[in-house]
């Protein structure tokens, strides 16, 4: 998932999954640093995913899938609903991710939503 999303680097994606808030706003921002941070990432990615394997916990939901929900239909709140946040997915729905902003918020927490849905899954079990 982190490579297909490296093929919009420029525009920070893979960094968002990979957790990396910050660089990915600066990706954003300057096109991947230009190009060149997009393409030295093609390289530095299995150091971006032992990262995130380190930071974030596993369990049911898969941060794949979350991200593909987000990525395409975030605006509706399908990963809220995914994720078990019915009422927030609900808002999302008919407020269009909250005019938008909500989307963006969502891409920058999201591993931390689906951490934490992780985590709270596994205590019940």
């Amino acid at each position: 998932m982190g490579y297909a999303l490296w093929l919009l680097g420029f525009l920070g994606a893979h960094r968002f999954y990979y957790g990396k808030r910050v660089s990915g706003v600066i990706y954003l921002c300057t096109l991947g640093l230009l190009g060149v941070g997009w393409v030295f990432d093609l390289f530095w990615m299995p150091m971006l995913r032992r990262s995130a394997e380190h930071k974030y916990f596993d369990g049911p939901y898969s941060y794949d899938f979350a991200w593909i929900l987000q990525t395409y239909l975030g605006l509706l709140g399908i990963h809220r609903m995914y994720l078990g946040k019915w009422a927030s997915g609900l808002i999302w729905f008919f407020t269009g991710g909250l005019l938008g902003a909500g989307y963006v918020y969502d891409y920058l927490t999201l591993n931390e939503q689906v951490s934490l849905a992780n985590r709270a899954a596994k205590s019940v079990d």
